[in-house]
């Protein structure tokens, strides 16, 4: 099985990373639309040749994943339609609306690959691509001894592309939005002066939650992932919205994502919890205030 990517970011790499040690896997190029150091390094640090355009670094590929941000997905799809050829396999596993990746699915098989919608269900890492993951697509079944093989962690959902991303966008309203909802909370708490209130509140009512460790886990998920979340959230509210749904309220969790991505500092300074949220509130307001 040879395998290229198109984006090499966080689940690109990781994917990479684990893919690299099972048999029967050659995992050849790279596409980044960052052709920076950073970037190349990481792929040619990891035996991958790391290509400037799109076309050279998928030829001779059976699978391709794209891996890019989720504004960029449909620009990735659009950039390989030149250089696709019947035989491959285009799996998508960017966190996009139902819509988009439908929009996707069409232009793949439309030059004669296939497309596979994959949503990642979990984060990336320790597991990489042995992850959970959702698959859904006309190829779907007829894949599924590849990725048993493979050892992919996954389910098929069905033959449409949509169902496997309307899952992972659905449930990301709530997942990115307890994170927004906690951060958000415990910030104006910090900066109103009732910080212990309100969190001895919290705790005593949802206990359940694990307070005060899930409140660190929640601040690093924001800091060091917003910007990525952010992009994945304004995709969530278009998902809500051709529901029939108040997709602004996902607009307004990526408000909150953006802009604790947007601070610097991937994770709370050591110390007391007040006194550390109460450090990301100060960079947080002498970033947005820039």
């Amino acid at each position: 099985m040879k395998i290229a990517f198109i984006g090499f970011g966080e689940a690109a790499r990781a994917f990479s990373d684990t893919l690299s040690r099972t048999a029967d896997v050659d995992i050849l190029a790279t596409y980044d639309v960052r052709q920076d150091e950073s970037v190349a390094s990481a792929a040619t640090g990891r035996g991958l040749r790391f290509e400037p355009d799109v076309g050279r670094a998928i030829a001779g590929a059976d699978w391709i994943f794209s891996a890019v941000t989720a504004d960029r997905s449909l620009d990735a799809v659009q950039s390989a339609l030149d250089h696709l050829v019947p035989g491959q396999l285009l799996i998508d596993i960017n966190s996009v609306s139902p819509g988009r990746k439908r929009r996707s699915a069409e232009l793949v098989t439309g030059c004669g690959a296939a497309y596979l919608d994959m949503a990642v269900m979990a984060p990336v890492h320790p597991r990489g691509h042995a992850t959970p993951v959702l698959l859904a697509g006309a190829t779907a079944d007829e894949s599924r001894g590849t990725f048993e093989h493979l050892g992919f962690a996954f389910e098929v959902i069905g033959v449409d592309a949509g169902t496997a991303t309307a899952i992972k966008m659905v449930r990301s309203m709530f997942v990115k939005g307890l994170e927004a909802l906690t951060v958000e909370t415990l910030l104006a708490a910090a900066t109103a002066g009732c910080f212990d209130r309100v969190l001895d509140s919290l705790a005593a009512t949802y206990p359940g939650l694990g307070w005060p460790d899930n409140a660190r886990y929640m601040f690093e998920r924001t800091l060091h992932h917003g910007l990525r979340r952010a992009a994945e959230m304004r995709e969530s509210a278009i998902t809500y919205d051709e529901l029939g749904y108040v997709g602004a309220l996902a607009d307004r969790i990526a408000d909150v994502q953006e802009r604790m991505g947007r601070v610097p500092a991937t994770d709370l300074p050591a110390g007391p919890l007040e006194a550390a949220v109460a450090r990301i509130a100060t960079l947080r307001h002498a970033t947005t205030h820039d």
